[in-house]
Formats: structure tokens, sequence, C-alpha cells
């Protein structure tokens, strides 16, 4: 499990392999990446040359040029190297493997108790994630695991996870990273959801709203995932909207996620939608933001009067508080599906390799 690829983490290296991905199979030519990043052509070739020494980076062929000979090709080799994403939920463990472009190349889930202690579980994540991995070819760059917060994204270690209290402190980052050898990034599942969303081109400033065991929001604005100067924002189901409501698990009463989760629980699905609209009509009226997504698997078990529901508290808002004409901001069901979660987690490792600093 070599961590060798971490090596080419420069600007510059970051900007040449971003476009070699952009380009796809087809590739592009040294005269182009200069072009477009506005390098010169011999800067290009010696990154392109450092780039092809771990086989990174292959010839693609050559095209034809306006003037002279022709032009080599350059394409990125996916499967040299790989990172590993880890949705790690109240309940169930997910693990996918994914090649440099994103693709999930392996897949494995298993049942688990996050209440059963950090020795069980980091033991059973390092398990799944040594299975996975066995069918890898390439580098691994390594494991991004996310999961319920709150957390220190910075440093890596668990602050008291919702429902979990005697997670408080516990070094997860640095203890699965001495387990399995390889780099490891912590991070909440809905800023994980977020990057990978982002990363697969939504654009735009958007919320990112996780309904499960829990509920959360990963936010993403001017581009990048916004974890806040302690990487806490999110915290969207602990937002009190009912002063003497039911008490929630995080200590409060009358917050988002426990008034939801009760519909849920009691099968008054279009009560747990209207609660989770007035949540997300808070963050339209804070944020501004252009677009609202939905996920988590009690979303994706019955998406349509989830969708529903929170676009028509989003309307009543946009009736009452813009001007003629104003539209409600739109909802739609996230992408990615029941591994969009680990499929982000992965891009915390993929994403500074490809320039992207919020990864």
């Amino acid at each position: 499990m070599g961590a060798n690829l971490l090596a080419v983490r420069s600007h510059n290296t970051a900007l040449v392999l971003d476009l070699l991905r952009t380009a796809g199979p087809d590739g592009i030519s040294r005269l182009e990446l200069a072009d477009r990043t506005g390098l010169t052509p011999q800067a290009v070739s010696k990154i392109t040359a450092r780039l092809r020494e771990p086989g990174l980076v292959t010839e693609a062929g050559r095209r034809a040029s306006t003037g002279g000979k022709p032009r080599t090709v350059l394409r990125l080799v996916p499967e040299a190297g790989h990172a590993v994403g880890v949705h790690l939920d109240r309940d169930e463990l997910r693990v996918v493997l994914v090649d440099l472009t994103g693709t999930v190349v392996g897949e494995r889930s298993a049942p688990l108790d996050l209440g059963a202690g950090a020795a069980v579980v980091v033991e059973a994540v390092a398990r799944e994630v040594e299975g996975v991995v066995g069918v890898a070819v390439g580098q691994l760059l390594g494991v991004g695991v996310a999961l319920p917060g709150p957390l220190d994204h910075i440093h890596g270690v668990l602050h008291r996870v919702t429902g979990f209290p005697e997670w408080d402190g516990f070094p997860l980052r640095d203890a699965l990273g001495a387990r399995l050898g390889v780099p490891v990034v912590v991070d909440k599942d809905t800023n994980a959801a977020a990057l990978g969303l982002a990363v697969g081109g939504e654009g735009g400033a958007f919320a990112y709203l996780h309904l499960g065991t829990g509920l959360g929001a990963g936010l993403v604005i001017g581009g990048g995932v916004h974890r806040g100067a302690r990487t806490g924002a999110g915290e969207f189901g602990h937002q009190v909207i009912q002063l003497d409501g039911p008490p929630c698990d995080c200590g409060n009463r009358g917050c988002i996620e426990a008034l939801c989760l009760a519909a849920v629980g009691r099968g008054d699905v279009g009560e747990a939608a209207r609660v989770l609209g007035a949540g997300a009509a808070n963050l339209v009226g804070l944020l501004d933001i252009d677009l609202v997504l939905l996920g988590g698997r009690t979303v994706t078990a019955d998406p349509e009067p989830f969708v529903r529901g929170v676009a028509a508290v989003l309307g009543e808002r946009a009736r009452r508080e813009g001007g003629a004409g104003e539209a409600a901001v739109p909802v739609r069901v996230a992408s990615g599906g029941a591994r969009g979660v680990a499929e982000g987690a992965a891009q915390l490792l993929l994403g500074p390799l490809f320039g992207r600093a919020d990864g």
C-alpha cells in the first residue's frame, strides 16, 4: 500500500493532472497543456516526464498539427492509483475503491454497531478496507472516512457524535492510519457527500441535506465545501425550531433532527418533509443558496414526498418574501444513491491530487 503519489501534489502538477483527467481517454497534447495552464512548454514537459515515471501518464497516440510534425497526445492512466472511501454510519459500514477518475472499481458493505467501541469499529473498518483493496493494481493514495459529526476535520478527532458520546476525543485518523499504514482523512458524512457532488459537476452554492439515521447538511459555497473555522459547519439537524419540543440525543429540545426522525418513525412522511423544509428555508434565508439536494437512506427509500414537501415550504417562502415572479430555490434528489457518501469520502484523497484544496 504505497503512498508515493502524495509527492506529486504541487500546484502546477495538480493543474496538469486535472486537465489530463478531464481530457479523458482521448488525451491532450503538451502544447494544449501549456496553453491552458499558462505554463511554459518546457515546464509542462518536465511535469509530464515526472508523471510518466510512476506510470500516472502515458502516450495516447498522435494528433495532426496545423504545422510541423504531429503532436504526441498524453492521457491519465486511471488504474495507476486508487483511493478508498469509507462511509461509517451508526449501523452500517460501506467501503468503495475508486481509481484516479473516481470510478468505483470495488465495493463492500457490512452491518456495524457504532457503539461497540473504538477498537471494534477500527478493526471492522480496517478489515473491509483490506478486503476491497485486494483488487487494486496501482498505488493507494489513502483512505477517506466519512461519519456523523461533530468532529475536527483538520486533526481527524471525533467529538460527541450524536447518540454516541463515548467517541468524544477519539483520534480516529491516527488510529486507523496506524492500523493500515496509509494516510487517512476524516470528515463528516455530509461534507464528503457534498464534495463528491461538487466534483461530479454540481455548480453554484448548494446545500446537501442528508436524512438517514441522523440529519445533517453539507454546504458548498464559492465552489468549495464550507466547513467553518473550526470545521463545525453543517450541524443542520441540531438547530432548534420548537423551544419546548421533544428531547434530542444532543441534549437540546425541539431540534429539527428529533422532530424529523420522530415523524419518520410514526410513518408521517409529510410531516417529516415539512420539518425538513423548515430547516431548508432557514438555510436559504441565511446563505442565499441556489439549490437544495436531498439524500440519505430515508429520502432515497421514498424520495417523491420529501422533494415535494421541501419544495412546497421553499415555494411558500419565495411567495412570502420574494418579489413579483420570484422563483423558489429548486429541490431535487442528490445523485450517488447509497454509496454517494463513500464516493465523496474517496474524493477527500483525490481532490488535493487534482488541485481541489477542499478535499
